[in-house]
């Protein structure tokens, strides 16, 4: 199983830090990460309609929705922490291929749908700011792609500081328009009083709460907490749960202000002047200058929804890739992965702005919320199941009343966001002119999702989780033993990665040589701990590789082969043409996966790196 988020994974350290303080600060950063998502666009529409509607009467549903948010985010840095996997890859060694695939397209599409709230706030933001056409916002937001590469090539930490420094221009924008609108303090105090003004505040409260806690954010803690490296021990482990639970507590508490004061806003200056249809983000920009007396109220209304969607994108798209290699187990260039990613929500945009227009935006946010709410269950009962379990938890369990807790949680929000798709599927079988396509395609695929929810939630009960290494055995390769010959090539090298190539890279090696030929394996590590600490490094897949290789070595030596086996660390493009120029050796036999043109692009190859770098032949067989 590779690493999550390979290319920063327990690249930050944590250890020799000198003062407390100093400890806490290097387990800092992954929770911001998360707090964007619990302040992106999709957010925006369902605090403002609330506040016009309904003033200040709807805070607490936004404080008991963040109390909610920060158990669950608890859980899933929990589950990175203890087990090193996210939770896309406990997904994948728990439940059937077939299930995963269905899981991996759903959140999928739920990582598109974010995407999309994340594009159109945005376009919104620059439209408002700059006087941008929406469609050539929407365009713009390609760029994010590239940013996203140029910070996660500068490490983890600086993308961290990067996401931070826009949180902060969110929350120092809503400081200023809090002290613009001048709320009153005691009915602000007075909204954390749970109180339900009418069944159209209960639909409302429902569109809060389902868009406050989002599937891809459980996904992307669990990746992040696993930038850290710490100590491995019992004490360590204590430590690091702690730390991110004060990370997360502060960064969700900024997203619940952040909430809160979009609310208020539109409490304070809709509400009180009797404006109670405000819903649309445009239509609060535009009041918001004649309704405060200031140019800098909206000013900084769109600066703050433009750094909401920027730091989502990004957030998103990391996500995007964990769910991916995760489910999966594929890794792809990481820039095709954001490319891809971003296209998902940027194609649907763009036609249907083409198509009818900007006045729809509305409603495509409204939309990307319902697709989330379909998915939600799928993370959140997992996750659940997960960190309850003792043998995936080594000891790290949740107590008895930490999982009543959570399956309280999982079933009022499980609950509330079925209650808003089926309302949604109602209204649109309400007001659809050929209801029965409807009944035939929606409706089937409703109850379709509904079987499968109740799969995940009953099927950790009755089975143990299945033991995935995904590393290829090599006690399934055939090896055939070919008659003696008298080649010149008495010492060749194989590159080895563990995958069904090994087996006919080997054959055609072994056919080749005779029973004189001193054969070498070479397999390279690469993960993030390889290429930063070399052959020093200890982390799980080193130790899993190095297994392997000895079975390799093993197998092979009974089979009358002479074998030797080389282990380097690094980029295998590097680290091969080293190995083979540092040996004598007379021939380097690779194996392929067999994908060219658009494929080769797509995956990545070693071989062109490799040839021009080393002064022997170089033999490929394709797989």
């Amino acid at each position: 199983m590779s690493k999550s988020l390979e290319e920063v994974n327990e690249s930050v350290s944590t250890q020799n830090k000198t003062t407390v303080f100093r400890k806490i600060l290097a387990f800092f950063g992954p929770a911001y990460l998360i707090s964007v998502g619990y302040m992106d666009p999709g957010n925006w529409a369902t605090d403002i309609a609330g506040g016009s509607q309904f003033g200040y009467a709807l805070l607490w549903v936004l404080l008991m929705s963040n109390i909610m948010a920060l158990l669950l985010q608890s859980l899933s840095a929990r589950l990175g922490i203890v087990t090193q996997r996210d939770l896309a890859q406990a997904s994948r060694e728990t439940y059937s291929k077939f299930i995963n695939y269905i899981l991996y397209f759903l959140a999928e599409i739920a990582i598109a749908a974010c995407d999309l709230a994340e594009v159109l706030g945005m376009a919104i933001g620059l439209n408002l700011l700059f006087g941008i056409p929406l469609l050539e916002g929407v365009l713009i937001t390609v760029l994010d792609t590239f940013l996203l590469l140029f910070l996660i090539n500068k490490g983890i930490r600086k993308m961290e500081a990067f996401i931070i420094a826009l949180v902060a221009i969110i929350g120092f924008s809503f400081v200023f328009e809090m002290i613009f609108a001048q709320p009153e303090v005691g009915s602000v105090l007075k909204g954390l009083i749970p109180s339900m003004p009418s069944e159209e505040a209960l639909y409302i409260a429902i569109g809060i709460i389902g868009a406050t806690v989002m599937p891809h954010n459980l996904y992307l803690h669990s990746s992040l907490v696993q930038t850290r490296k710490f100590d491995r021990s019992k004490a360590g482990i204590k430590q690091a749960l702690k730390y991110n639970f004060i990370d997360s507590t502060i960064a969700l508490n900024l997203a619940f202000f952040v909430n809160a004061a979009i609310l208020i806003l539109a409490a304070a200056t809709f509400y009180k002047n009797g404006l109670f249809e405000i819903a649309e983000i445009q239509d609060a920009h535009r009041l918001l200058e004649p309704m405060l007396g200031t140019q800098w109220a909206p000013i900084l209304f769109a600066v703050a929804l433009i750094a909401a969607g920027q730091s989502s994108t990004i957030t998103g798209t990391l996500a995007g890739q964990i769910i991916m290699e995760g489910y999966l187990n594929l890794r792809i260039q990481p820039w095709v992965r954001r490319i891809i990613t971003r296209l998902i929500a940027i194609v649907p945009a763009v036609i249907v702005i083409s198509i009818f227009g900007e006045s729809v935006t509305g409603k495509m946010l409204i939309l990307s919320q319902v697709i989330l709410s379909l998915q939600l269950g799928f993370a959140i009962i997992p996750l659940i199941h997960f960190v309850s379990d003792k043998t995936k938890m080594k000891g790290f369990q949740i107590s008895t009343i930490t999982q009543i807790a959570s399956w309280i949680v999982a079933i009022v929000i499980v609950s509330l966001n079925a209650k808003l798709v089926f309302n949604e599927i109602q209204g649109w079988l309400e007001t659809s002119e050929n209801p029965i396509v409807l009944w035939l395609t929606v409706v089937p695929l409703a109850f379709g999702f509904l079987i499968l929810l109740l799969y995940i939630i009953f099927k950790p009960f009755v089975t143990d989780a299945k033991d995935v290494i995904g590393n290829h055995s090599p006690h399934n390769m055939i090896v055939k033993l070919s008659p003696e010959r008298n080649y010149e090539k008495k010492n060749i090298a194989i590159s080895v990665d563990f995958s069904d190539a090994d087996e006919k890279a080997l054959n055609h090696a072994f056919d080749i040589g005779n029973k004189e030929t001193k054969y070498t394996l070479i397999h390279v590590v690469e993960t993030v701990g390889a290429m930063i600490y070399g052959n020093n490094t200890s982390d799980l897949e080193t130790t899993i590789d190095e297994k392997l290789l000895l079975d390799y070595k093993r197998l092979l030596e009974e089979k009358g082969f002479q074998i030797e086996i080389k282990l380097g660390f690094g980029k295998p493009g590097k680290v091969i043409p080293k190995i083979i120029n540092e040996g004598n050796y007379d021939l380097l036999i690779m194996g392929t996966h067999g994908h060219t043109g658009f494929k080769d692009l797509i995956f990545g190859t070693t071989v062109d790196n490799v040839r021009h770098k080393i002064s022997i032949p170089l033999f490929i067989v394709k797989n």
